[in-house]
């Protein structure tokens, strides 16, 4: 088919120099015109450039109007043949119940029909002028109308619809000709024998064509961002902390970080609950688990071995409880009266410092300068909307060393979103439950032109670091943000449901590049 339409356009432009393919061509797709002009360009035979421009189509209702006349028009003319006048009730027999319905409002309307004091139709004129049907007439001879307040109206009445026409305007070029020279493809060991080759035409190389698609799969944006994130945290001497268990019991995740069982983050509405089993055990070892209260770091040596199976978690429980009811380690603690089976309740947990607070726990049977970090998934109860899910991807990293303060956590907060091309940052003290001091930080949004919050910080309270056997003088940094919002911000995401869910378009996973965060 393109080839005899290449053969076509060659012909149509041997006695004019240019012609336009809604002329010559007006029922041929655009798609089979272009495949037979681009076969003519890559030999330089023509030239052409692409014509968009948008036009009005009749829908099915609009090409009924347009060939038998508008819904008004009828209702007219039935009142008109009924000499004596025509019952309201006996429009829809007639006419059907939509022109009915429709029609007798725009009869009524333009004055064309009324009612006598009986209560029938009458006709109020003599005749007529379907102006509807003319409209639609002119539109389906020429794709538009000059009045664009006709063209909105007919598209609110759903008669017409606008779409795209694509055509092609053709001119000769710098080697045209009315006929195709045949090109050869390939060239054979029978052409070489000969050298009949010398004498052919072999078709050129396209050096630009794109190849076909190859079918794999593909990295989601957030596993792109945490890629990166990652690098950067190894970069800077951290160990990552195995972070595959999803529920929690309430001790871990609340009560082991000073957070009180009367916090609101306790409540329902913030968190889930695990119905079934309703409650897990009491701290223990976990020989056959990975989860962190068990797991060695790789700076752990053979005596920290034994000291791991000598982790008293009866006292740590014990201590716990006693720092919450009635203080402990020099505080007055929340004096509450404390309990056991809401600490053993199951949660989603709400974030990875319940993995940080059992691999501190770890760290207390050889205390020595550590980094850790994570980077995976939390829960929390919330209402979803553009910007927030009741699951979210959390970036926590802790540093705990002898002597640190809070100028060092400044410092290092600095350097840390410096690796990511975040310079400019502010810090505003905060409260959380289990750091003091602690602070939200704040990092100017250049494309925004604001001040956005893209994490929180703080140093971890004696409450928290003392019952697990810890050092006085030991000092914990912790920090964390959200993986979604500076993969949000990189790849221009408004809506973080277009981001994580099932409303992702495969397409946009696909077809997304690597993520490269600036560094110094």
């Amino acid at each position: 088919m393109a080839a005899d339409l290449a053969s076509q356009v060659l012909e149509e432009l041997s006695s004019k120099d240019e012609i336009l393919s809604a002329d010559a061509f007006p029922s041929t797709p655009s798609s089979t015109i272009k495949s037979a002009l681009d076969r003519l360009n890559s030999r330089e035979m023509i030239l052409y450039q692409v014509i968009e421009k948008e036009e009005a189509h009749l829908t099915e209702e609009g090409q009924l109007i347009a060939a038998e006349g508008s819904h008004e028009a009828k209702v007219f003319e039935a009142v008109r043949q009924a000499v004596e006048g025509l019952r309201i009730d006996h429009l829809p027999k007639l006419l059907g119940k939509e022109s009915a319905k429709v029609g007798q409002g725009k009869a009524f309307k333009e004055g064309w029909i009324k009612k006598d004091k009986n209560g029938l139709l009458v006709a109020n004129t003599e005749s007529i002028t379907d102006t509807t049907r003319e409209q639609l007439q002119t539109i389906k001879d020429t794709r538009t109308h000059p009045d664009s307040k006709v063209l909105a109206d007919l598209r609110k009445r759903k008669l017409v619809v606008m779409g795209k026409a694509i055509s092609f305007s053709i001119a000769k070029g710098p080697k045209y000709a009315r006929e195709i020279a045949k090109e050869e493809t390939d060239l054979t060991s029978e052409m070489l024998a000969n050298d009949s080759w010398k004498n052919l035409k072999f078709k050129p190389y396209n050096f630009k064509a794109r190849g076909v698609p190859i079918p794999c799969g593909a990295l989601h944006p957030l596993n792109k961002v945490r890629h990166e994130f990652r690098q950067i945290f190894f970069e800077m001497g951290f160990e990552e902390m195995p972070t595959n268990r999803y529920v929690e019991t309430g001790f871990w995740n609340f009560d082991a970080l000073f957070v009180p069982q009367q916090h609101p983050a306790r409540d329902l509405q913030d968190t889930f609950y695990i119905a079934d089993p309703p409650q897990g055990d009491k701290p223990r070892p976990e020989p056959n688990s990975s989860h962190p209260s068990t797991v060695k770091t790789s700076l752990s040596t053979s005596k920290d071995s034994q000291s791991d199976r000598t982790l008293n978690y009866e006292q740590y429980w014990s201590d716990v409880r006693a720092v919450h009811e009635s203080g402990k380690y020099g505080s007055i603690g929340y004096r509450y009266p404390w309990r056991e089976e809401e600490s053993l309740r199951l949660v989603l947990r709400t974030h990875t410092t319940a993995v940080s607070t059992a691999m501190l726990h770890k760290l207390s049977t050889n205390p020595r300068p550590a980094r850790y970090f994570s980077i995976d998934r939390v829960f929390r109860n919330e209402s979803v909307d553009a910007t927030h899910l009741a699951e979210f991807h959390q970036v926590e990293g802790v540093i705990a060393d002898f002597g640190l303060t809070l100028g060092g956590l400044i410092g290092f907060m600095e350097t840390f979103f410096g690796k990511m091309g975040v310079h400019n940052l502010r810090f505003k003290p905060a409260y959380n439950p289990y750091t003091e001091p602690s602070m939200e930080i704040f990092g100017y949004h250049a494309g925004l032109k604001k001040w956005v919050e893209i994490g929180n910080s703080g140093m971890f309270r004696p409450e928290m670091l003392e019952p697990m056997g810890l050092p006085k003088n030991m000092r914990v940094y912790g920090w964390g943000l959200s993986l979604e919002r500076p993969t949000m911000i990189k790849y221009g995401v408004s809506n973080i449901r277009e981001l994580l869910g099932h409303k992702v378009d495969l397409g946009f996973v696909e077809s997304n590049p690597a993520v490269r965060l600036e560094r110094d």
